[in-house]
Order: C-alpha cells, then structure tokens, then sequence
C-alpha cells in the first residue's frame, strides 16, 4: 500500500479583527506620519477602526491604548498633564520598523565594518586565493588546497609539503566610516499633495538603526536645512516636520563638514536627500532668498563648497527625489565639481539606493 498526499487549496483561519501587535505596527507608521503627535495618530487609528474595522467586541482601541501604556510605548507627558509622548521603546521600534520596511531583516554583523578592495592581513575572509608568500599569517593557509597541491606536485608514494605548495586564503581589510546624513526640510518637501519627508524619515532611521546593528564602529550623524542648518539626534527623527523655509544647501555642507572634521575616521562621506535647488543664503543677521530658478549667486556658493569637501576628500552622495530637467542640470555640475555619485529617485526607491551605496565599498586611505 503506497502513501501519498492529497494537496487542497488552503484557506488562511479568517481572524479579521487585529489584536496588539498588529494595531502596534499601525500606530507606529501613524505616529511617524503624525511627527510624534501621539493623539492625532490615535485618532486617525480610531477613524481606520471605523472604516474598516480593525478592532472587535473582545479587543478595542481602548484596550489597545492600555497596553501601549503596560509596555512602555507611550507615557504621559509630565510638564503637559493628560498629553501623551512616545517613549524611548517606541522610537527604537519606529527605526527597527523602518529597517525591516526598507532594507528587509538584516542579521548583525561581526567586527571591522566596510569592505575595501585591498587585501592582505584584513578582517574578513574572501574567496581569492594565492602561493604564499613570506610574512603570510599561518592562519591564512588554506590546508584542504595546499594538501592538494602536493598530492598534485609530488604524488602519494611520495607525499610531503613544501612551501611551493601553500595556497593562502585572501582577506578583505575593514575601515571605520563616518557619514553626516543631510536631510531637506524646506516647504517643498510636503508641496503638491506629495508627503516627502515620511519617506526622508524613514530612511534616516533605517540608516541609523542599519549602522548600530551592522556598523557598530561607524558613526552617523544627521543635520536638517532650511533657511538653516542644525543638527539632531537620532531619536528626535520621528518627530521631525517640514517648516515653512527656503533652501540653504550652503548651511548644510558647512555644518556637515565641521562635523566630518571632527571625526578621526579615514573614510568620511556626506549623504544629501532633497528635492529642490538650493535657494538661500545667509549672510550675516539676513537671508538672501530667492525661489525664481538658479540663482548663480547661490549656485556658486554651493559648487564651491563641494570642491572643498572634494579637496578634502568627501565625496557627497546626492538623493534628488524631483526630477525637473533644469534641476538635474544643476546636481550633475555639482557631482562633477564634488567627483561624487547623484541618483534621482522615486520615494519608493529612496530607500533601496541609500543602504546600497552605504554598503558598497569607498574609496579609503591607508
């Protein structure tokens, strides 16, 4: 009697009603969106209950907002009575969540960091192989290959290893990066019905989260720019918001390399995510402004300082999530003064383009 199998067609169990984990998800795309306002994102998770019901008789948005109080996720404000504030559990949660929506699950990764396209003595095996030279790690001997080779070289009858036999397993060097992530916050980023800066939130914190698990040496920093520049700390990212300001790319840069002098790291680098020319200077107490084209005098600013950061070797990595022709005419002179690298994406792809340039392998100093 033979055993087989009968294969039907499965029906998931029909459970149409969420309980914490997956409101959980929910509330934290919310409360990104919300810029940390935690009543208005429980408000708008209460109109998706009603709309689509996502709760049931046995588990309800009140019991939901309970529990987000039980775990740690919310808390009441203490210098505003009855205001609720995100904890700091819920903001590690915001950026783990962007990473696993952007870049997938990523395990963890061991010591060193990069990879560069020396090998030697380095951190991380590779898959080359070469004879050995004098000054070879014994470590480095690849013992399965060189017993081959003298299977190969001398026979069985007559086996023995010589130093003409040793193959050696190549290693690749690993280096520490430092990068200063700019963030666009002009009004441009929420114009024209389009939600930019979700999107620019999102993989500022994937990024973060990416570089505390993968690249625990690398150090990132993240600076805003509208009509200035200033910088902020990681866990203040969902809370950012578009204000009503011009462009002032030059503030940016500036503040961006102050910072990536600072850093002792051989290998420094300036991601830029925007979606419009630069259009604002400041020049002394007052704002020289001006959103009618290209203005050369800010232009000219602006290309001089990515010549600096190329003198200093900086490369700057330019994300231009618009695509207006006399806009990309502007990022191609400004990548070709900075011999940096300029992608023009969708919000969608953003994401996708930031982790795969910060995984691939810079240029490095030794």
């Amino acid at each position: 009697m033979s055993i087989g199998y009968r294969f039907a067609e499965y029906i998931p169990p029909q459970d149409d009603k969420q309980g914490f984990e997956s409101l959980l998800k929910i509330f934290l795309q919310l409360v990104m969106i919300t810029s940390g306002d935690v009543a208005e994102a429980l408000s708008w998770l209460s109109s998706l209950d009603k709309q689509y019901g996502l709760t049931g008789d046995d588990y309800g948005i009140g019991d939901f907002i309970e529990d987000l109080k039980k775990k740690g996720y919310i808390d009441e404000n203490p210098q505003e009575e009855g205001v609720l504030k995100l904890t700091a559990k819920s903001e590690q949660n915001i950026r783990k969540s962007a990473l696993e929506e952007i870049f997938g699950k990523l395990k963890k990764g061991g010591k060193g960091s990069h990879a560069t396209p020396q090998t030697g003595i380095g951190d991380e095996t590779s898959t080359d192989r070469r004879e050995y030279r004098f000054g070879d790690a014994l470590e480095q001997i690849s013992m399965t290959d060189s017993i081959r080779n003298a299977q190969i070289n001398h026979g069985l009858s007559d086996f023995r290893l010589t130093e003409q036999d040793l193959e050696i397993t190549e290693t690749e060097h690993k280096t520490q990066s430092s990068t200063v992530l700019m963030i666009d916050i002009s009004h441009s980023m929420i114009l024209y019905g389009e939600d930019r800066i979700t999107p620019a939130k999102k993989v500022a914190m994937a990024l973060a989260e990416l570089v505390k698990q993968k690249y625990p040496k690398d150090t990132l920093d993240v600076i805003v720019f509208g009509n200035d520049a200033w910088q902020i700390e990681i866990k203040d990212l969902p809370y950012l918001e578009v204000g009503p300001y011009h462009t002032n790319t030059v503030a940016g840069l500036e503040l961006a390399m102050d910072i990536l002098r600072k850093r002792k790291t051989p290998n420094k680098q300036i991601f830029m995510i925007t979606d419009g020319k630069p259009t604002c200077l400041k020049e002394g107490v007052h704002y020289y402004k001006n959103s009618f084209g290209l203005d050369r005098k800010v232009v000219n600013k602006t290309l001089n300082l990515a010549a600096q950061c190329r003198r200093i070797k900086i490369p700057i990595t330019t994300f231009m999530i618009a695509s207006d022709p006399y806009l990309q005419q502007f990022v191609d002179e400004f990548t070709k003064v900075n011999n940096g690298q300029a992608y023009y994406s969708s919000l969608k792809g953003l994401g996708h383009l930031v982790f795969r340039d910060y995984g691939r392998n810079r240029k490095k100093s030794f």
